[in-house]
């Protein structure tokens, strides 16, 4: 059993994620802001933590984290509140975050990222563009720790059912993938440590998920 803390608990992947990892035996912990969502996130298995991420100090998100084994960041403005917003929370909050985890011991941290050619060849706005330079910057800030780091980036977040199958390598082509298919590659990360220090891209595929995140694993 793993205890697993997610930081954007009440996000879509996050509620996936706590799902299966209750399923399998583990232990997520769901940090989320809404007291009115503690509910919903106890049916899915999850012990709900109560917190802002706006509002934390380190210390205070270090003791929330306490006596955890892994960090799953996957909070997002998503787009909400604009470029502030972004900074406040898939940037500063990302900081915050890893601060925390490391304040409280707690080596393995996992970032939900962002897949580098979204939205390329289309209109995009400034705001988006803002977006994945931030996300850029928190990929950056974390892998230049010395924690057990992993980054995902998914593709185009789809709200269709999982396939149980995907595709995940260091540099793939750009595509989309079932929200619930990455938090599938999340739980197996989780439960694999030798996949470690590494950014993977994902996107749906023909692979099953277990396989595919396995492959990854140092030598």
């Amino acid at each position: 059993m793993t205890n697993v803390f997610i930081v954007g608990g009440s996000g879509k992947i996050a509620r996936h994620l706590a799902r299966q990892l209750s399923t399998r035996g583990h232990k997520p912990h769901s940090l989320h802001r809404d007291v009115l969502q503690a509910n919903e996130l106890k049916a899915l298995g999850a012990i709900p933590v109560h917190g802002d991420l706006l509002q934390l100090e380190t210390a205070e998100l270090a003791r929330l984290m306490a006596d955890s084994d892994v960090v799953v960041f996957s909070a997002g403005a998503g787009g909400k509140g604009g470029p502030q917003m972004t900074n406040a929370i898939d940037g500063d909050g990302l900081e915050l975050a890893v601060t925390a985890a490391m304040a409280a011991g707690i080596r393995r941290f996992v970032l939900v990222s962002a897949f580098p050619e979204a939205g390329r060849g289309k209109a995009v706005s400034e705001t988006f563009e803002n977006y994945m330079a931030v996300k850029k910057r928190a990929d950056v800030y974390l892998a230049a720790t010395d924690l057990d780091w992993i980054i995902l980036r998914p593709g185009t977040l789809l709200d269709t059912p999982g396939t149980g199958k995907v595709h995940a390598g260091l540099a793939i082509p750009y595509g989309g993938i079932p929200r619930a298919d990455v938090a599938a590659a999340l739980v197996e990360i989780i439960e694999h440590p030798e996949v470690n220090r590494i950014i993977i891209e994902l996107t749906q595929g023909d692979t099953p998920v277990a396989q595919a995140v396995q492959q990854l694993a140092h030598a």
